[in-house]
């Protein structure tokens, strides 16, 4: 029975070509259930049309893996969930696919799995039943096919010449994807993000002093290691990461400014840190083989020199916005364990511009001019803390 799992599981991971296609697939979630009978659960996605498809297991927390090409599961979030299924989530996972991950009450196994046709569309059932920890575990450490356990790497910029150059800003559009971060009326923080991260983008190049380079340039999923990848090959000179959370932990209004620290400054930026790092997790990114010992030694080495640069950074953040005469969150600079920071030898700085669980700074998100006097202020404050980080680099040196 484990063998012909492993194979069925196989096949369906490489759809025959015959099953190429170049129109999208929809979901149609008043088609569709999630039902439980007992220990059974059953998953019954009715689709527009068939679609290349496969799945996989994943531990810590247990959850199926449904990866399409291409389905646009608009409408998932809809579906109810039965006891069994914590949880639910969907969206683009890498150009051209789609991915469903759904986060599991415990260890389950694949009883049945197929796709049904017919002239009115297509339906991808699936069945699942109890198991074992041990056989879940496993699993779920299966190796996965070559180069599918994240999404292709993006386009990495050309490194540009250190010195004397422009100022190279490596921007980082929250969330993405599969990953919408925070909602609210209809309206997500991947899409706020992009847009507002393109706006400061643009207002960078035409300055002329500034090279821009973007970690995501449409709603895809980006994993957090690639996000610091690109900001090393892009050469960069700092990194900005774009949020716009939402924080039910006491008053969260506000521009705030973030940097790394093993200890968060409070309970609600160790929430934010722990959320972000979850939202990759249940994304379907393993984050099993990271080596935090080596990531310690390498940020301990680098620490002396960047750490003091990231908090001038933060401060030239704060002095420039609030001379903007822009909101900031009552404790405007403060700190968090967020991977995305984890640079060793990049200044790298986390900005919530806003908090969507306010109802204020969801209104400030939204209007054109204030996104332009909050892109004016960080262009200042860059400028400012390149200049005297240029002068005090250049006092240091021999």
């Amino acid at each position: 029975m484990r063998a012909l799992l492993l194979s069925v599981l196989l096949a369906l991971a490489t759809p025959a070509p015959a099953q190429e296609l170049s129109v999208l697939s929809r979901l149609d979630a008043g088609a569709s259930a999630l039902t439980a009978e007992g220990d059974r659960l059953t998953l019954d996605f009715a689709l527009s049309q068939p679609a290349p498809w496969r799945i996989r297991f994943l531990d810590a927390p247990p959850r199926l893996v449904l990866d399409a090409r291409e389905i646009d599961w608009t409408g998932a979030a809809a579906l109810a969930l039965p006891p069994g299924v914590a949880a639910l989530r969907a969206g683009g996972f890498r150009p051209g696919w789609s991915r469903l991950v759904v986060e599991l009450d415990g260890p389950r196994r694949l009883e049945a799995a197929e796709m049904v046709t017919g002239d009115s569309g297509a339906a991808i059932r699936l069945a699942l039943v109890p198991t074992d920890p041990a056989g879940f575990a496993a699993e779920a450490a299966r190796t996965d096919l070559p180069e599918w356990a994240a999404p292709d790497p993006a386009v990495l910029p050309i490194p540009l010449p250190q010195g004397g150059g422009p100022i190279t800003v490596v921007l980082d559009p929250g969330h993405g994807g599969i990953d919408p971060g925070a909602e609210r009326d209809g309206q997500t923080e991947a899409g706020l993000m992009l847009t507002f991260a393109r706006e400061l983008k643009e207002a960078l190049l035409r300055d002329g002093r500034f090279s821009v380079a973007m970690t995501r340039e449409e709603d895809v999923f980006v994993p957090l290691e690639t996000r610091t990848s690109i900001a090393r090959a892009a050469g960069a000179d700092l990194f900005l990461s774009l949020h716009a959370d939402a924080l039910a932990e006491g008053e969260a209004q506000g521009a705030t400014v973030y940097t790394l620290a093993a200890e968060a400054s409070d309970a609600a930026s160790e929430a934010l840190a722990e959320r972000h790092d979850r939202d990759d997790l249940l994304a379907g990114v393993d984050l099993s083989d990271q080596d935090d010992v080596v990531a310690q030694v390498l940020m301990d080495m680098a620490r002396t020199e960047t750490m003091p640069r990231n908090d001038r950074l933060a401060q030239a953040m704060v002095a420039a916005i609030k001379g903007a005469d822009i909101r900031m969150h009552r404790n405007p600079s403060q700190t968090g364990g967020f991977s995305v920071l984890k640079s060793p030898d990049i200044p790298s700085i986390l900005l919530e511009v806003g908090f969507l669980s306010s109802e204020r700074d969801h209104a400030r998100l939204n209007d054109p001019e204030w996104r332009a006097r909050m892109v004016g202020a960080l262009r200042q404050a860059i400028l400012a803390w390149a200049e005297e980080d240029a002068t005090l680099r250049a006092a240091a040196a021999p």
